[in-house]
Parts: structure tokens; sequence; C-alpha cells
């Protein structure tokens, strides 16, 4: 068995997208070999895994066993904050210590971090792992389903606009305001790979929301307000015939839960919000790649 850090390569990134469809498949219940949910999301998370080969060498790791990869871990480091962002081995090498190594390797990285996060799949022996390596677990529900476009005909008065790069500054400040760490790259990465970024900057305060397709990728704001009116918008956005989708809603994003209902949307629980040394985020939406 060979635990080494990950490559900026295409093959690299290409196999952790790989075996990451396997665990998860199986997770799902998809037979071997169908093909992946979303093309544009494979492309998306090859080259999530390339840019955090860059920004967090000492913090990505992949498993290889005769030379053939059968695991991968990799994490992230913002400002004192460790984020384990995905953890996968293929069906047919778990239970056989490849899990525990790549997690060790991933965990050093964030040696001196104070805080940690990540959002977690239902599975049982990686829910078993955060909480030995000292996380809690929230329980996480998942809104999806077609909008009901007549539970948003009231905008309310907190303007929101399509943001861009100049906006940095502002997502930065929420970001450390809500889990005390920048997203920084990230937000480049974010920008370039997602449909588009709403922001809300007034009086009352501030906020932002990426929105893809149908799915509310992130989001963050200084009140449960201004959360809910850039929620709201990013509803109203969703394309005909498209189905809506916001995850890992801990019981702290009520807010959240109350405008989904009111549009229509049903409710399923799905996962966990896992937290060290810090409480979820509020009013605060996160992305499972980035948190």
């Amino acid at each position: 068995m060979l635990i080494r850090q990950l490559r900026d390569t295409a093959v690299d990134a290409e196999a952790v997208q790989d075996i990451s469809e396997a665990a998860f498949g199986a997770l799902d219940g998809r037979p071997p070999g169908a093909p992946p949910p979303s093309p544009e999301r494979r492309v998306r998370n090859v080259a999530r895994a390339r840019h955090l080969a860059r920004t967090d060498p000492d913090g990505c790791w992949i498993a290889e066993q005769d030379g053939e990869p059968v695991g991968a871990a990799l994490s992230l480091r913002r400002e004192g904050l460790w984020i384990l962002t995905l953890f996968v081995v293929r069906p047919e090498a778990q239970g056989k210590g490849v899990g525990r190594l790549l997690l060790e390797g991933a965990a050093s990285y964030g040696r001196g971090c104070l805080r940690g996060m990540l959002c977690a799949s239902p599975s049982p022996a990686a829910a078993r792992r955060y909480r030995h390596a000292g996380f809690t677990l929230h329980p996480a529900m998942k809104l999806s389903g077609a909008v009901d476009r007549a539970g948003l005909l009231d905008p309310g008065d907190i303007p929101v606009h399509p943001g861009n790069a100049t906006h940095l500054h502002l997502l930065d400040s929420v970001d450390r305001r809500l889990r005390g760490a920048a997203h920084g790259a990230d937000h480049a990465f974010m920008l370039a790979h997602f449909e588009e970024l709403l922001v809300a900057d007034s009086l009352a305060g501030s906020g932002y929301c990426y929105r893809n397709g149908g799915e509310v990728m992130l989001l963050a704001a200084t009140s449960k307000r201004i959360a809910a009116r850039l929620l709201r918008e990013a509803l109203a956005r969703v394309p005909d015939g498209a189905a809506a989708s916001v995850q890992f809603l801990t019981a702290e994003q009520e807010w959240a839960l109350d405008v989904g209902l009111e549009v229509g949307l049903s409710v399923e629980t799905r996962g966990f919000l896992a937290v060290r040394g810090m409480r979820p985020p509020s009013p605060y939406i996160p992305n499972g790649g980035f948190l």
C-alpha cells in the first residue's frame, strides 16, 4: 500500500473522481459502471482536486494498491480552520486500513488549527471515524423538488444583485464573521465554476449566495433576514423544469427550512455537518467541496 501526496495532474485528479464515483455510487445503491450523475459535476470535481493540489498539497493524499488508486482524502486549511472536503475509498478496498491511513495524512495537515469542519455522507463507517477524531456530528437535512413560484411573490426590501471578483473583500469579511476564516483562493474557483454569485449589501448587513442551475452551492449572511432574502432570490432563479436542491441544513438553519417549505420543496435527512472547536456557522449553508 502506497500513500502519497496528490499531484496537480489530470491523471491524479481523474483517479480521485473515479474513486469518488465508485464509493458514493455504492453508498447510493448505483450499480458498478453506472454513468455519473452529471458530466458537468465530474468536470468541476476534477478541477477542484487540481485546485486543492495546488493550494494545499500537504493536505491532499491518494492511496494506491499495486499501482491502482483505491482511496483519496482532500483537505484544506484557511486561516486556522481545517476542512476535510473529500474522504473516499473504493468499496472493494474498504475495511483494510486504507481509510485510516488517508485520514491520518489529511489530519496531520490540520495540526495547530483550532477549528475543523466537514460535510459527512450517511456512511456509518465515515461517521464513526469523524466522531473518533473529535468532531461533533450535527444531523443534516436536504431540501429538494420543484419551486412553487407562488411562494416567491414578495421579494422583500433588501436589494440583491449579481456579484463578481470586485466583491471578494465583502465575501471574505462575511466568511470570517461566520466561520472564523475567509475562503480566500476558493472564491476565485467558485466564481469560475458556479453559474452565478448573488450579493446583498445594505445598512442592515451583507451576505452572498452561489447558485448553479437548481443547486444552492453556498450561502453566508450576517443576519437570518438577509440570508432568507438571498435564498429566495436563488430559488427564484432556478430554471423552469429544473429541480432545486439545498443541502447540509442543520437545526441552526431553520430560516432556510422555512423558506424551502414555503415554496413547496420537500425535506429529508441526509448526512451530517461535522464541526470541531466551533458551532455550526449560522446563518450559513455550506458547500461540501469548500465548506
